[in-house]
């Protein structure tokens, strides 16, 4: 793929000069034009060997654009563990709708790099390779662009430029991408990887460009080239159609009698006053015992709680949380998505509360919005949350290689219990809040919600990190049940 890059490819500085000023302007447009429909955004990846240019090129797109619509995506980028998921760091700065992110570095580095280095073989380089083209893939669906260039020089070339930038008395800053990369076995296996990287992952929707970079003038005229081409397909693209209208609410589809998962919870299931609070004391001494064991410091916990409306996530959370140091725990709850939200992928609103290791978040509602009432309301269309399952599944089990402890609760009650909670919330003053007119018409669509948990089990549960469906209609019951599974999970996952 790298081979056309080989041969010479030269602009005189005349030609270039003659074509910068059309350039700059053709940029301009079409970025304001990216500003001002906001329905998109756009990651420039730049990659290449250490004295390819890679800060020059950044320097000079930004002498090109308007810088306040420009951010740069830098990363440390150490070969060792990190303290959170190695994607969190390239999730939390995803640029908003309107706006351009050029990334030195990304998430191709570390697998390039153990490869380069012998410490991860084929087939994992290759796994994580389709993990990223699938993570891409979701990025594109989501409204985030990617223009991925390669800035191509040949090897002795490269370490010549390094050399000569190191030199004289003042020197300037340096992009190395690859410091650790040393020695010409490991050089050329980083070649090889890169290669097959680019082969691999550049698709119809993120191709990779590969730019020679001998030629300074030919380098930026073509990377600006390719930036003007990318943002005016940008701006070709149709506008979203409309959303369909939500199903009937009483009418699930089927050729069979639907099947509900929650219909084979024993609904009857409690527990006595002085058992409860036995069983519960002990259960919060696990997790406390757990969460501060020095195990815990290289993992961390992360728990999702979903389930019908009054169905106690609110006081569950309250027992769960007095078992946690609060100093190293965050309950986060979730409504609708914020502006700042909307103009990202649903999951970064995720992503960005995982906490650090050695600490708990939890989620009062979850990623799994986009499944639920997401797609129950019609607030996104079968495309998108027909593929949120996959990409659920990607999320959390980036979480759990990563360490994390990955929890999740649906708490079930009948329709006949929901309505007794309702009527009681209306009563007592210091509940009236939980309740909203939304919530009594959310009732309307209860077999519509019972399919789509029952899909939602089907498809996300996993080993690694399953569902627990809980009995919620005594909330005794569901309250022992929740913190004991906590602590079983944790003891599985940190040996007791």
């Amino acid at each position: 793929m790298f081979e056309s890059a080989t041969f010479e490819h030269r602009l005189d500085k005349a030609a270039f000069k003659a074509l910068e000023p059309s350039l700059r302007e053709d940029l301009l447009n079409a970025q304001f034009a990216l500003i001002e429909a906001k329905r998109r955004s756009l990651i420039v990846l730049i990659h290449g060997p250490d004295g390819a240019g890679k800060g020059a090129v950044l320097n000079r797109l930004y002498s090109w654009l308007d810088v306040r619509k420009v951010q740069t995506l830098t990363f440390e980028m150490p070969c060792a563990e990190e303290d959170r998921p190695p994607m969190w760091k390239y999730w939390r700065e995803l640029p908003p709708f309107g706006q351009i992110g050029v990334m030195l570095g990304s998430w191709y580095h570390a697998p390039l790099c153990k490869r380069a280095l012998g410490t991860m073989g084929r087939a994992d380089f290759m796994a994580s390779l389709d993990e990223m083209e699938r993570f891409e893939s979701m990025l594109h669906a989501e409204g985030v662009s990617l223009l991925k260039i390669w800035l191509y020089l040949d090897g002795d070339e490269a370490r010549r430029r390094l050399k000569s930038l190191s030199k004289g008395d003042y020197q300037r800053p340096i992009v190395r991408e690859w410091a650790e990369v040393e020695g010409a076995a490991a050089r050329k296996r980083l070649h090889l990887a890169s290669e097959e990287a680019a082969r691999a992952t550049s698709t119809e929707i993120a191709p990779w460009h590969v730019v020679p970079a001998a030629d300074t003038e030919y380098c930026d005229a073509m990377v600006g080239s390719l930036l003007l081409e990318k943002l005016r397909a940008m701006a070709a693209e149709p506008e979203p159609a409309p959303l369909p209208l939500p199903p009937n609410p009483t009418h699930v589809p089927s050729l069979l009698p639907p099947f509900s998962i929650l219909s084979t919870l024993d609904m009857s299931r409690s527990l006595q006053e002085a058992e409860y609070d036995r069983e519960l004391a002990q259960a919060q001494s696990r997790i406390t015992r757990l969460t501060n064991a020095p195990a815990f410091a290289r993992s961390g916990l992360v728990i999702a709680f979903e389930g019908s409306d009054a169905a106690g996530k609110s006081s569950t959370i309250m027992r769960l949380r007095r078992a946690l140091d609060p100093r190293r725990f965050r309950v986060h709850p979730i409504a609708a998505p914020t502006d700042e939200e909307r103009a990202r992928p649903y999951l970064w609103r995720f992503w960005r509360h995982i906490p650090a290791h050695g600490r708990t978040a939890i989620f009062d509602r979850s990623w799994y919005g986009r499944v639920l009432v997401e797609r129950v309301e019609g607030l996104c269309g079968p495309d998108d949350w027909g593929r949120a399952y996959g990409e659920i599944n990607d999320f959390e089990a980036q979480l759990t290689r990563a360490g994390y402890v990955v929890v999740k609760f649906w708490l079930a009650i009948s329709q006949e219990e929901q309505a007794r909670r309702f009527e009681e919330r209306e009563k007592i003053a210091y509940k009236r809040f939980k309740l909203t007119p939304e919530d009594w018409r959310n009732r309307e669509k209860w077999p519509l919600y019972e399919a789509a948990v029952t899909e939602m089990v089907d498809r996300t549960s996993t080993r690694e990190a399953p569902w627990t469906l809980v009995e919620a209609e005594d909330k005794h019951f569901a309250r022992v049940k929740v913190l004991k599974t906590v602590a079983d999970r944790l003891e599985a996952a940190l040996g007791g």
